[in-house]
């Protein structure tokens, strides 16, 4: 028996005072930092929705316009800076796409709905900072061989601090709503953005070399930051491919078996099953109930587990969950056994 019914009405109008044994649920559970994609559980509250949305366009303004500074100077430290900037920003565009792309009803052909759409601007988004990544490097490097002088080093350090103070508004903006709304991984975020504001002041120390008289300065500096948006690109598409592939933290399972503790009637939970689609998860439970209950009372307690889920659990959009009586609960009584029919060889299912 399967359970999986619309839940039309919103979580938050209950009461559920009951303790969880000190785990953690919805927005206060991080499940670990990914570096340059937006984290699920930031995206469960309007509050942290409008942190990222603001965070985006802080990020958008300070790379914008240190690349004026950059067409004018010729600094290859500070291009590097910039590129990294617009890396951070554009990782807020799987998440533009995912609510763009929301908006369209699941169909026929498309029956989970669109939200896939969201990994797929993730990729789009790692090979744009991987490209920019190799253009930094590169051009770092062929600097070394040919060297160009730096005009204007004052702009120079000006936009270097335009990076650093970009990045720590928007630092001070994610870290002070991620602990309003209880969201580690906004504050993750927010910390990140922080660490960035130090590789942007990596520029005025390039720009400071030069002005003291050592031009190479400037491309040792544009490499160190190219190295690093790298690492941002490794990490970055570590997350995106295991998304890809469906891949979860197993905290996540845990908190799924936990929930089952908190209703009356579940026996065991045999099997979970968790996947990404778009930014939230949906899951897939096998239950087990009395083997005396009836249809009605084991899709009640179905109900009620379901509920539980998606009240505490936020980052899930939906649960399925398979309910098996107690005498036959398992993987095992889901298969069926060799059997032959329609002249057909031995075979299971």
């Amino acid at each position: 028996m399967n359970h999986d019914n619309d839940h039309g009405h919103d979580h938050e109008d209950h009461d559920h005072d009951h303790e969880h044994d000190g785990h953690a649920h919805g927005e206060e559970e991080g499940h670990g930092h990914m570096h340059g994609i937006v984290d699920p559980s930031i995206l469960t509250t309007d509050r942290g929705i409008w942190a990222v949305k603001w965070g985006f366009v802080g990020m958008l303004v300070t790379a914008l316009l240190q690349v004026i500074v950059v067409y004018y100077t010729g600094s290859i430290a500070l291009m590097a800076d910039t590129v990294h900037n617009f890396g951070d920003a554009l990782t807020a565009v799987p998440l533009v796409a995912a609510f763009l792309m929301a908006r369209w009803k699941p169909s026929r052909k498309f029956t989970y709905g669109y939200g896939r759409i969201e990994d797929l601007a993730g990729v789009f988004v790692v090979l744009m900072i991987l490209i920019s990544a190799i253009t930094a490097a590169w051009l770092s490097i062929d600097r070394f061989f040919h060297p160009q002088g730096v005009t204007f080093l004052w702009a120079v350090v000006a936009a270097s601090l335009i990076g650093f103070f970009g990045n720590e508004a928007v630092a001070q903006l994610r870290i002070r709503v991620g602990n309003e709304i209880g969201s580690a991984a906004l504050v993750a975020d927010g910390q990140h953005a922080r660490t960035d504001g130090l590789t942007s002041l990596a520029v005025l120390f390039g720009a400071i070399g030069v002005w003291l008289g050592y031009p190479l300065a400037d491309p040792v500096v544009g490499l160190i930051i190219s190295i690093t948006i790298f690492w941002i690109v490794w990490d970055s598409g570590k997350t995106i491919f295991t998304r890809l592939l469906d891949g979860v933290d197993p905290a996540v399972t845990d908190e799924i078996r936990h929930a089952a503790e908190h209703v009356e009637g579940v026996r065991e939970i045999t099997d979970v099953k968790v996947r990404w689609l778009g930014h939230r998860l949906h899951a897939e439970i096998n239950m087990t109930v009395a083997a005396s209950l009836s249809v009605e009372q084991g899709h009640a307690i179905a109900k009620e587990y379901r509920h539980e889920l998606l009240h505490h659990l936020k980052y899930l959009s939906d649960a399925t969950i398979h309910v098996d009586p107690a005498t036959e609960s398992g993987e095992d009584y889901h298969h069926v056994r060799e059997h032959s029919h329609e002249g057909l060889p031995l075979h299971g299912h």
